[in-house]
């Protein structure tokens, strides 16, 4: 079982920019968080979410 942001998931074996592009997050405006170390952007795709991982992913918000 997969954890991302609080929520339990059978999700693993794909590629967090397969995940992410298939939620429909903006790369440019997220962070992700995997078992509480920062993953680069670079990584994204050639790095699998694995069973067991605990993933946050932040989405920033301008304002003012």
């Amino acid at each position: 079982m997969t954890r991302i942001n609080g929520k339990n998931t059978d999700i693993s074996d794909i590629t967090f920019a397969e995940y992410l592009e298939r939620e429909g997050y903006s790369l440019k405006r997220i962070a992700v968080e995997v078992n509480g170390e920062i993953l680069k952007k670079q990584d994204y795709s050639a790095t699998k979410i694995k069973d067991g991982d605990v993933i946050e992913i932040v989405g920033f918000v301008g304002g003012g």
